[in-house]
Formats: C-alpha cells, sequence, structure tokens
C-alpha cells in the first residue's frame, strides 16, 4: 500500500493562520509516503508568499511533489507573468515545473497546465499529453498510475468555470496510457468519483487547505491509500475549530477496468 496526501490551494497570502500549524501537525502524523501539492500555494505569486509557501513545504518531512497553480504566476506584474511567468515559482518551490516520484506500487506524474497567458482557463498542451503517455504507459502493467495537475479535466454541470483546454484529448490520452487516478484542485471543493467520460480512471478532486476562500466547504485535504486493486480515500477538513479530522471515507476498487465504489 501506497499513501498519498493531496493537498491544494493553500493560498499564501490569504490564508487561515491558525490552520497551518494543525494541518503540518495532521500530515505528520499521517506518516505519508508523498505529499502532493496540485497548485496555488499563492494569492498573488510574490516573492513572500512563496517564501512563506517554502516554509510549510520545509515543515514537511515526507517527500512532496508540487506542480504549479494559475494564482502562481503574477497577475499584478505582466511583465514577469509574459516573459518570465514560472521563475518565482523555480526559485522558490521547484525548478522542475513536471516532476514524478515512483515506489515499488505508485508511480505520480505531474503535470503543468496552467497557461499565463490566460488567468483562469488551463491547458492540457499537446507535447504534455505525450509526455505523460509516456511516464505512465512505461509501468502500466507494473504501477498504478497517477496524474497530478492543477485544473480539473472534467467538470459539474454546476461549476461556472471554463472547462481547461484540452480536456478531451487529454481524459483520451491519460485511458489509453493506462492512468489510473487523476488528481486535481482548482474549484476548491473536494470530490471523488469515476469520470464520466473516462469511467476506467479515478477523478479525485481536493477542497483548499488553508485559503479563506472557501466555496461552501471547509478546508480540507485527501488521504488516498492506493494498492493495485484499489484506492481508499479519506477527506480531513477543519471547520470553526482549527482542527483536522475525517468527514469522509469512501472505497473504491478497480474491476475489469472501471471504478466501482464498494459499499
Amino acid at each position: 500500500m501506497t499513501r498519498l496526501i493531496h493537498l491544494s490551494d493553500l493560498h499564501f497570502g490569504r490564508v487561515r493562520a491558525d490552520l497551518t500549524r494543525p494541518l503540518l501537525a495532521t500530515i505528520e502524523r499521517l506518516k505519508a509516503d508523498l505529499v502532493i501539492v496540485s497548485g496555488d500555494f499563492t494569492q498573488r505569486a510574490r516573492n513572500s508568499q512563496f517564501r512563506a509557501a517554502r516554509a510549510f513545504l520545509d515543515r514537511i518531512a515526507a517527500p512532496t511533489l508540487s506542480v504549479p497553480g494559475n494564482h502562481d504566476t503574477p497577475l499584478d506584474n505582466l511583465w514577469v507573468r509574459f516573459t518570465r511567468p514560472w521563475s518565482r515559482y523555480k526559485r522558490h518551490i521547484d525548478p522542475d515545473l513536471e516532476p514524478c516520484w515512483e515506489d515499488d506500487g505508485v508511480r505520480v506524474v505531474g503535470i503543468n497546465t496552467v497557461n499565463p497567458f490566460y488567468w483562469q482557463r488551463g491547458m492540457f498542451a499537446g507535447h504534455a499529453r505525450r509526455r505523460v503517455s509516456r511516464e505512465l504507459g512505461a509501468v502500466r502493467d507494473s504501477h498504478v498510475g497517477v496524474a497530478v495537475m492543477h485544473h480539473p479535466l472534467e467538470h459539474s454541470p454546476d461549476v461556472d468555470k471554463q472547462l481547461m483546454k484540452g480536456s478531451r484529448k487529454a481524459l483520451a490520452a491519460l485511458s489509453d496510457a493506462g492512468a489510473d487516478i487523476a488528481l486535481s484542485g482548482h474549484l476548491h471543493n473536494a470530490s471523488a468519483a469515476p469520470f464520466e467520460a473516462a469511467p476506467g480512471l479515478l477523478f479525485v478532486q481536493a477542497g483548499t487547505g488553508l485559503s479563506t476562500r472557501v466555496r461552501g466547504e471547509d478546508n480540507s485535504f485527501n488521504v488516498l491509500d492506493v494498492t493495485p486493486t484499489g484506492a481508499v480515500i479519506e477527506r480531513y477538513a477543519a471547520g470553526e475549530t482549527p482542527e483536522f479530522s475525517v468527514v469522509d471515507r469512501s472505497e473504491w476498487s478497480r474491476d475489469d477496468g472501471l471504478w466501482r465504489q464498494r459499499t
């Protein structure tokens, strides 16, 4: 079994300060094999906000894997945004925008879906499809394949944001490569279910771990216990009381190439 902690949308620069220590303490207690952050470390991509995010990451003992979010490119400095959009992220978080990690049973592949020429809408480009197909296709028979990106590949009908450009082709490419799980953030709402358009791929969405910009849900993060045949997903949340605890749990198995929830 591999334990993955999935954080997203921390938004340093606009965080609940009383949640930082409880979140770090809960992460430490859970003893993950890998802690994943699917973007939006900062609110405005300022160096001071990136420094706070870096200090947070440095207090996590487990290995970490991160991808940028749309808030991690400067909005208030258009020259930097269009000429060096990743310079601050690379300096403070990770010079690799699309890192990979693996153990004996799981391979995790990061994808940068941020389009610096648009503020909100992401893009899953052709070169990213080809790369993730190579990375996950090479281990499809030996590892559970996990793709990590900031923007979701599918929206529910109540989401008013534009779907990421290239989502349909990306879903097809991930399915063809034998990917098993896709992790994303961006919407500040948590969920877990197979994709409607690709039921062989489990779609796991994280809420916001620390930001005050909640959208009808408490601050939360996900824990995934992944095995070759399934996954158990727990959502930890903190309300007005700054303490994270399990508020939702679902068990999933993959049979005949399809994900099914266990009762």
